[in-house]
């Protein structure tokens, strides 16, 4: 059973985001807007 398991790795490096792409991300979660309608689901953009 051993064998079918990956071994674990320490491989995996932590990213440092950059303040413009965290602004660009919180500015674009502000202008989505989503509705839910009789169990349809509409997202919209508000630019």
């Amino acid at each position: 059973m051993e064998q079918i398991y990956p071994r674990q790795q320490n491989q995996c490096k932590l990213v440092k985001a950059k303040p413009e792409s965290i602004q660009l991300l919180l500015q674009y979660s502000k202008t989505l807007n989503i509705v839910n309608h009789k169990g349809l689901t509409f997202e919209n953009n508000l630019n």
